[in-house]
């Protein structure tokens, strides 16, 4: 590969950080269950604990995660502090579009070895495997 090429193969990269960071973000079941209550409106931790069965540390820890993404909002109320979405008509269409997108596919990225149901780590480039039933 020729130096040119490895410098333009970067900047794709670079341009594509922000969008892998999001889908980072994103990428926590516990974040997704967080975001799609918050559909519904806005509500405290204790509101979210109840609802999903989580720890309030739990909650507040994905709840900060989610703030610093830019993803939800924060307002003081009393002693408490009332989230919501922040960009709520963008992560709608964000989330319905993955629902047809899994949809379109069968669903079969459940079935990943890398990044499947019941994984567990973010495997690096080297260490990714082969869908035993797909054809390589």
């Amino acid at each position: 590969m020729t130096m040119p090429q490895l410098e333009a193969e970067s900047a794709q990269s670079q341009d594509l950080a922000p969008a892998a960071a999001l889908f980072h973000g994103l990428s926590d079941p516990t974040r997704l269950a967080i975001l799609q209550h918050l559909t519904l409106g806005e509500h405290k931790v204790r509101d979210l604990t109840e609802h999903l069965g989580l720890a309030q540390s739990t909650v507040s820890a994905h709840l900060a995660c989610l703030r610093d993404c830019g993803l939800v909002a924060s307002r003081p109320q009393g002693r408490a502090s009332m989230f919501s979405l922040s960009t709520s008509a963008e992560l709608l269409d964000v989330l319905a579009s993955a629902e047809r997108l899994l949809a379109a596919t069968g669903y079969v990225v459940t079935l990943c070895p890398n990044y499947g149901i019941g994984t567990t780590s973010n495997p690096a480039p080297a260490d990714l495997r082969a869908h035993p039933n797909r054809a390589p």
